[in-house]
């Protein structure tokens, strides 16, 4: 939509102008599941009353001015227009249901059926931009509903803080989600004497100093020209516009603090790590016997928040946190090996690479640097490098801690909360959420390429086992 700019449009940040390039063009999928109906008149009255449409960046157009620099521009809300309701019953290749001929279903078929719905939407549904850049799509008949929300309104950490603002705690309805609480690094200082103390600092500051530069050094290079070796679930060019399947990987939370606490100084994110390094491998293994070589490197992208204050915070007035996209990109290696290993190495490999990670700077690099390509060179070069950098890893890996407990929303207890995203030119995405004691990862896979997701999602679900299990062991010796 081209238009006039006027003194009240607001211009995009740099980030938003590049989740607006057609390969860069990226749309948020949140899955909610209800325990009971959905309430249509209940849900258009909650969106109503919400945060979330007074929020300008939720009652804005996207416009264009005569130079081609986008603007948000305040427009009156339509709720009809946001709502899109599906009352037939879904199959597992996301095709209706004659309801006529009656048929029975079990969580497991419904399960599929939704997510198969959510992986056709990530290819052939761009959202409209003759309306604010957002969708509610209600399938009544599976108690869910998707959240369709662009990524130049906000990152991963804004939108949750959105949803958790408009949800209460299920055994309180006026009280709010409590989030997992974020840790905050801390640098130890040895007691004693000052010198030692002061020895101690200038090595952990000699040491940010060397990754940082070791790690941006190597962005720089994957963004502009070494990709990882081709295996079976390698992607590429043009791969985001290929079909897509949606599986879903479940785990406890228990079990991944369990594994955590076997090796001090662990964290959740070091579990998930060593979890999908093995899942990886068992896949592989699985697919391509006796091909792959031991010790090959397959390169992740991981978003990491860079706000002092994530969460609930972003939605208060007095916040040092800024809404948005916020987030810096990571490379994470992990490695090809066969099996018969301790499932423990898996995670001790993980645990030493995200490390070196946290303590550099790579993930303020990369936000500056894409700040710094747009502006001087405007969205066509950053959405190129982006693209390319995309194009030479293998998988994007993203982790968002959730509620603590359960919670509703328009009144209506939730029994599961999902996010992914739409296609990128990977063949293999994955996006973990935490809820309520569990987690669940969302895979969305190109299905030419890798055409069996549900057995990859059990290939994670038992290397998580497998880590428990060998933690056991230890504990019983």
């Amino acid at each position: 939509m081209v238009c006039p700019e006027t003194s009240s449009d607001e211009p995009l940040t740099p980030a938003g102008r590049l989740f607006l390039q057609p390969e860069t063009d990226i749309v948020i999928h949140c899955i909610i599941r209800g325990k009971n109906p959905a309430d249509m008149d209940a849900i258009k009255s909650a969106i109503k009353s919400s945060l979330m449409v007074q929020h300008p960046r939720f009652c804005s157009l996207l416009v264009r001015d005569k130079n081609g620099f986008e603007h948000w521009r305040k427009t009156p809300i339509d709720i009809g227009q946001h709502v899109v309701v599906v009352n037939n019953r879904l199959d597992k290749s996301g095709n209706f249901i004659d309801q006529t001929q009656g048929s029975t279903t079990t969580e497991e078929d419904d399960e599929a059926a939704v997510n198969q719905y959510v992986a056709d939407l990530s290819v052939s549904s761009p959202l409209s931009t003759d309306k604010p850049l957002w969708e509610l799509h209600v399938l009544t008949a599976h108690k869910c509903a998707v959240f369709r929300i662009h990524h130049s309104l906000g990152d991963g950490i804004s939108l949750m803080s959105m949803l958790m603002a408009n949800c209460r705690r299920a055994d309180d309805a006026e009280a709010l989600p409590r989030m997992v609480p974020d840790k905050k690094t801390v640098i130890k200082g040895e007691k004693g004497r000052v010198w030692f103390w002061l020895f101690g600092v200038l090595w952990w500051f000699l040491k940010m100093v060397v990754f940082t530069l070791l790690f941006s050094m190597e962005f720089v290079l994957r963004s502009l020209l070494v990709s990882d070796e081709k295996t079976a679930i390698t992607g590429g060019d043009g791969v985001e516009l290929w079909p897509r399947k949606l599986a879903t990987a479940k785990f406890l939370l228990d079990d991944m603090k369990l594994i955590k606490r076997a090796v001090p100084d662990t964290t959740i994110n070091d579990v998930l790590l060593g979890m999908v390094s093995s899942g990886l491998s068992r896949y592989l293994d699985h697919r391509t016997p006796n091909v792959l070589h031991e010790g090959l490197r397959i390169t992740g992208v991981a978003m990491v928040n860079i706000r002092p204050q994530p969460g609930l915070q972003l939605m208060k007035s007095n916040t040092k946190a800024r809404w948005g996209n916020k987030f810096g990109v990571i490379l994470i290696p992990v490695y090809y090996h066969k099996g018969g290993n301790d499932p423990l190495e898996y995670l001790k490999r993980a645990k030493a690479i995200v490390d070196k990670k946290k303590h550099s700077l790579e993930a303020y690099f990369s936000y500056k640097i894409g700040d710094l390509v747009m502006s001087l060179l405007g969205p066509k070069y950053a959405c190129m490098l982006n693209y390319k950098l995309l194009c030479n890893t293998t998988f994007t890996l993203s982790n968002v801690a959730g509620p603590l407990e359960e919670i509703s929303l328009a009144g209506n207890p939730l029994s599961s909360i999902k996010v992914n995203t739409s296609s990128l030119p990977q063949a293999l995405t994955m996006h973990m959420l935490s809820y309520a004691g569990k987690a669940e990862m969302q895979i969305l896979v190109a299905k030419d390429i890798i055409p069996d997701p549900e057995f990859l999602a059990k290939c994670f679900e038992y290397a998580l086992l497998e880590m428990k299990e060998a933690v056991l062991r230890t504990n019983k010796a």
